[in-house]
């Protein structure tokens, strides 16, 4: 086949993936909006016994031992939240599923067919790198589901993802072309590669804060009726956030590590002042506080959280941003 069939097949896959990703968001969502009754009543449950006197519950087999065997099941994870799903929620979830898993399929088919196209690594410009982003943040969310079940996390992921290949495709698309001499390096598919698995990674640790953040809220005010009563609780979001930044914190200090050595090689400085080099570094200087101050004694979980926000919004600045509108060493966006 020649570059131009695999430019076409490309982008025919990377569409298709919009399409099916789109029926998998709506899935999803058909999803949450079915548990939610049960998710509900479950709730309701559990208040009423917890304002039963502990009197009455030692008598029943378990008292305040079986309360806290209760927090920390709760505590344990989304798993053990889950309401027992209607017939309808477990089949949109199923659809969901399937076509995430297809979605996935078709990025992944877009990301190969482009290598091929362009005989490299496809990480040489703003297009490539959405593309890849968006396969390693759903790599990254189809294997964690593997391991339990986060079919309520999926809206939260598929529409970033959308967001993202939609963008790419629209806006930041680049025909091939030959990479300029200072790329063409072994470091370009150890360095941007890790780079983008962090950036995917941060992704789906954003959603989590953030979901987080409003389910908190909710649950001071004593709310049980809203949206978010179909979401785990804000503890076990919390928890689940900051194991994704655990991950992703070490996978962007080797991005910033191996991105010196590697400018050093290709500049003659390990540190040139550039934007791209600035911000990285400002990345991780907020992600550094924001785990730092999630291990600190007297600092709220609410405001750590923050700051890992606070550090997603750097990381988006950095693509969509420095990339485009500043001028310097790492202007590949090819725009």
């Amino acid at each position: 086949m020649t570059e131009t069939t695999f430019a076409q097949l490309s982008t025919l896959s990377a569409y298709s993936a919009i399409g099916v990703l789109t029926l998998a968001m709506i899935a999803y969502a058909f999803y949450l909006a079915r548990l939610a009754p049960a998710r509900d009543e479950r709730r309701e449950q559990e208040a009423a016994r917890r304002a039963t006197p502990e009197r009455e519950l030692v008598g029943v087999g378990g008292g305040a031992d079986q309360d806290h065997e209760a927090d920390r099941a709760g505590a344990a994870g989304p798993t053990s939240e889950m309401p027992v799903e209607s017939a309808g929620a477990r089949k949109a979830a199923g659809i969901g599923w399937t076509l995430t898993l297809l979605g996935t399929v078709l990025v992944v088919a877009a990301v190969a067919l482009r290598a091929a196209e362009v005989h490299r690594w496809p990480l040489g410009n703003m297009y490539e790198f959405a593309l890849v982003g968006s396969m390693f943040t759903l790599l990254a969310y189809v294997g964690w589901s593997f391991r339990r079940d986060l079919r309520w996390l999926g809206v939260f992921v598929v529409v970033p993802v959308l967001v993202v290949l939609g963008t790419a495709e629209t806006v930041w698309y680049t025909e091939a072309s030959q990479l300029m001499p200072s790329l063409q390096s072994v470091w370009l598919a150890i360095h941007v590669t890790v780079a983008t698995v962090a950036v995917a990674i941060f992704t789906i640790g954003a959603a989590l804060g953030g979901l987080y953040l409003v389910q908190d809220r909710i649950e001071a005010r004593g709310g049980t009726r809203s949206f978010m009563a179909r979401l785990p609780s804000a503890r076990a979001l919390e928890r689940l956030s900051y194991m994704t930044h655990v991950v992703a914190f070490p996978l962007w200090t080797f991005t910033v590590i191996v991105g010196a050595i590697w400018a050093r090689q290709a500049w003659g400085a390990y540190w040139n002042w550039d934007p791209k080099e600035v911000w990285s570094f400002v990345i991780w200087v907020v992600y550094a506080a924001y785990l730092h101050a999630r291990a600190t004694t007297g600092w709220k979980r609410q405001n750590a959280t923050w700051i890992a926000l606070a550090g997603f919004v750097c990381v988006v600045l950095n693509f969509a941003v420095v990339n485009v509108y500043f001028v310097g060493q790492h202007s590949y966006s090819g725009l």
